[in-house]
């Protein structure tokens, strides 16, 4: 298993949860640990379920373009990638609703899970160990938006931005390392 990959992954896919949090707490006057641990629990934990989906969905898929699975990964990543940087360019501005409203909050972590079943179609190709893979980024996201919550009240739209830009700059460099580890 390739840790320091899985790590930066995790990373990646958890800027959009991270940017939420620090969103929902520039609004949110004093968040309690109790919000924190919510915002978290169910970011995180969407952020690990979608990959195990792509994966599941992917595993009968494997004989057949195995061939080329690390084009796929590539441009899978590529495309995750300009699409976080893009949508950090192209906001109307920060989150204005309550991220603790349960319809909210479970909008919210589907949403901004979405990338990770794409990921999650990418470890099925590359072989990946999914159930580590899936703990790494579950908790890399959960600690993440913990800490974007209570980081809000200090952080400003523009560093949010760069963020989700800085999210999609790595998924992109991972993209391009699989394609250069297989093609040499």
């Amino acid at each position: 298993m390739d840790v320091p990959t899985i790590l930066l992954i995790a990373v990646g896919l958890a800027m959009d949860s991270f940017s939420v949090s620090i969103a929902s707490g520039i609004y949110m006057r004093s968040p309690k640990i109790e919000d924190a641990l919510k915002v978290g629990g169910f970011f995180g934990f969407f952020q690990a379920f979608m990959p195990l989906i792509g994966w599941l969905g992917t595993l009968t898929l494997l004989d057949v373009i195995s061939n080329f699975d690390h084009w796929i990964a590539f441009f899978l990543l590529l495309l995750i990638g300009c699409k976080m940087m893009k949508s950090a360019n192209g906001k109307n501005g920060i989150l204005k609703e309550d991220v603790l409203n349960g319809v909210t909050l479970l909008t919210l972590s589907v949403a901004t899970s979405i990338d990770a079943l794409a990921v999650g179609i990418t470890f099925a190709f590359l072989r990946f160990p999914i159930f580590s893979s899936i703990i790494i980024i579950g908790t890399v996201t959960f600690l993440l938006s913990f800490l974007g919550l209570y980081m809000g009240r200090y952080v400003s739209k523009a560093f949010e931005r760069n963020i989700e830009i800085i999210g999609g700059i790595i998924l992109i460099m991972i993209g391009v390392k699989i394609l250069l580890e297989h093609l040499s």
